[in-house]
């Protein structure tokens, strides 16, 4: 059991001086705090350890230290990255038709949404999906002419009322 005492007398004598190091190191508050916090959560770990050395402060100032210097390298690294390959390409909003099918799929039983989900949007094969939902090749089946038959009348549906709308 680690000693909590000397560790919360520790942290209290210690806490400002580090935040205000790794802040002069970072340039950013939340950066700072954030990895001041992990090296302080890695301190209280090893706590029976760090507390004999002759300055567990500097042990902990080189550990929020490398901390904050290995976010800086993920950052450039993903800076690096975007610059080869460029932006993210933007995804499109859905379509209208699109949340009229995502609507209407929340409209059918589990069962059926899911075995139209895994057959339709991942490709599996009917005994794949049969596998992967613990169900008959024939009840899958039949989720899947039943999903499609209702989805083909809520769809139809949607589409008079918008008729009837006009």
């Amino acid at each position: 059991m680690p000693d909590v005492d000397g560790f919360d007398e520790f942290y209290r004598g210690s806490r400002q001086r580090l935040l205000g190091f790794v802040y002069v190191l970072t340039g950013d508050l939340a950066e700072a705090q954030d990895a001041v916090q992990e090296a302080y959560i890695r301190a209280w770990q090893r706590w029976s350890t760090v507390r004999g050395y002759d300055d567990p402060e500097a042990w902990v100032r080189v550990v929020a230290s490398r901390i904050a210097v290995s976010r800086w390298r993920s950052l450039r690294s993903r800076a690096r990255a975007y610059l080869r390959h460029g932006a993210e390409e933007s995804i499109p909003a859905p379509t209208t038709d699109t949340v009229e099918v995502v609507a209407a799929l929340r409209r059918l039983p589990e069962e059926q949404r899911t075995a139209i989900a895994l057959y339709y949007l991942c490709g599996m094969p009917v005994a794949e999906v049969a596998r992967e939902t613990e169900a008959p090749v024939g009840t899958v089946k039949a989720r899947l002419s039943r999903g499609r038959a209702a989805l083909a009348g809520l769809l139809a549906v949607v589409d008079l009322e918008e008729a009837a709308d006009a």
